[in-house]
């Protein structure tokens, strides 16, 4: 169950990181969507929801 929502959590940051650099290639650099909200995702992307999703219920029960 666990290893399910690791890999959905892994989907939506892959996800968040296509939108990302989407975002960073639009329109000329003055763009406030590639010079704001492009590097935003990406940083909640790649420190916070990706590692969270590699990281989340790693710990073992004491039964395993």
């Amino acid at each position: 169950m666990d290893n399910k929502k690791n890999i959905l959590i892994v989907a939506v940051g892959v996800l968040l990181l296509v939108v990302g650099f989407f975002c960073l290639a639009q329109g000329p650099a003055e763009n406030p969507v590639s010079l704001t909200v492009a590097p935003l995702i990406l940083v909640f992307a790649y420190i916070v929801v990706v590692p969270l999703g590699i990281l989340w219920g790693s710990k073992k029960k004491k039964g395993e």
